[in-house]
């Protein structure tokens, strides 16, 4: 199943023999972190195994938002609020960002009392966030057929486009001089005296002082054959793009039966706003222990399945040689088939919500894979064990707006910087010091 159109980004031809930094990941947070690194005055590779974000960077929903975030993200976030209206001019290029506002709709009184209580989390930020009325929503959004209670609206949010955003930073860093080298999988790290002294891609060794990850859904992989447990799954939502429709909402809309957003190019993405396809692996099994929590709480939305996918992951070697290939590189992008039927479902309930949508023509469809930890945070952090590696990770669906003040973080934490915001939530070690694994919806 083909995936989103993206602009392409054609990579370096020659390897560097030394950088100070390699980033692992063409994805939004690679890519933002290679520009801040660049940009601090450091010499960086970014080394991608596929296209520049040919995986979740491209497929995602396309929401730049603070509303409904969990408590422990909202001060990167706000950063990421800041940043997100520089890039168009900092990168020189389109990203098709906009500030058009996100609405959570409440069906209920619980959902509406809920909604408000968040707003405790958000006093303290010079953000638009209030509660609705269902007579205001439905004043700000003509033609809504739907009973609801009020919506939770943030007029600071936005929405950008995933096709364009990555691409578009990737370029600014290597217009800063990054190398740009797509289809050049890190098959691992090298160290000496037990730190980062460069990695071995499959077209050669890279010398180094700093590494990071931000592999994406393949992050743990990665870290497992580095010796390091990194609890992380990979969690399906299917997203459906439509033809250009009049009539709409200007603003992003969630709901428990679908969610929206209008695109640039005046269509639609549209998806389930609430389930997703768990497949069940073999790392469901070696990070039962620590998902167990996360299953409790959300299984209303998790719809685990068993089928093939168990036995495509089962198939791939878990330990590998820096002299042979790695998985990577038989597996350049990770392109699942999406549901249909969620598909389906979403848009009729979006279209009994919002009859404009019966005219809407369906372009194309597709699924990604989403990087999950087991508190629903992400992991953007050194590795006290391997001086020099660091990880940007399992963003669990809050990736794309977020990305470019993570990959602030992250650079920060690579160059010893005074960081963004206070990483400590982010830490890695959080999964072994004992730390209590806390899934925080924010009510």
């Amino acid at each position: 199943m083909p995936g989103p159109f993206v602009t392409p980004v054609h990579g370096d031809l020659e390897l560097p023999r030394k950088v100070d930094v390699v980033v692992i990941g063409g994805g939004i947070i690679g890519c933002s972190a290679a520009l801040e690194l660049v940009d601090q005055g450091l010499k960086v590779a970014l080394c991608e195994k596929g296209g520049i974000a040919h995986e979740q960077s491209s497929r995602n929903w396309g929401w730049v938002r603070i509303t409904r975030r969990d408590p422990r993200e909202i001060p990167l976030m706000a950063e990421a609020l800041r940043i997100w209206p520089t890039l168009a001019e900092r990168t020189g290029r389109d990203l098709g960002y906009e500030r058009a506002g996100i609405a959570f709709v409440c069906r209920t009184a619980k959902a509406f009392a809920e909604h408000e209580r968040w707003l405790e989390h958000i006093k303290d930020y010079q953000f638009d966030s209030k509660m609705l009325s269902a007579e205001e929503f439905a004043a700000m959004t003509p033609g809504m057929q739907m009973p609801i209670e009020g919506a939770l609206f943030t007029s600071a949010d936005g929405r950008a486009e995933p096709q364009k955003a990555a691409p578009a930073i990737a370029e600014a860093a290597r217009d800063r001089g990054a190398h740009i080298l797509t289809e050049c999988a890190v098959r691992g790290i090298e160290t000496k005296a037990g730190a980062v002294c460069g990695v071995v891609t499959e077209r050669g060794e890279i010398a180094c002082d700093q590494v990071l990850l931000a592999g994406g859904a393949w992050s743990s992989l990665f870290a497992r054959n580095a010796g390091l447990r990194l609890p992380q799954l990979k969690v399906k939502n299917s997203v459906i793009r439509t033809k250009p429709l009049d009539g709409g909402p200007e603003h992003a809309i969630w709901s428990d039966g679908f969610s929206i957003r209008k695109r640039q190019d005046g269509g639609y993405t549209i998806a389930d706003g609430f389930r997703n396809i768990v497949d069940i692996v073999p790392d469901s099994f070696r990070y039962m222990r620590e998902f167990l929590p996360a299953l409790g709480a959300e299984w209303k939305s998790l719809l685990l399945r068993f089928g093939g996918r168990f036995y495509d992951e089962a198939r791939i070697p878990n330990k590998w040689s820096l002299t042979e290939a790695s998985p990577f590189e038989y597996n350049r992008v990770l392109d699942p088939k999406p549901s249909f039927s969620m598909q389906d479902e979403a848009l009729a309930n979006l279209r009994k919500a919002f009859p404009v949508f019966e005219k809407a023509e369906i372009a194309q469809r597709w699924a990604g894979a989403i990087d999950v930890t087991p508190d629903a945070v992400p992991v953007i952090s050194g590795i006290e064990d391997i001086p020099g590696f660091h990880i940007a990770t399992g963003f669990s669906g809050h990736g794309f707006g977020i990305g470019p003040a993570a990959g602030r973080l992250a650079a920060d934490l690579v160059s010893g910087r005074s960081p963004l915001v206070d990483p400590h939530a982010f830490r890695f070690s959080r999964f072994t010091d004992g730390s209590k694994i806390e899934i925080i919806s924010g009510f």
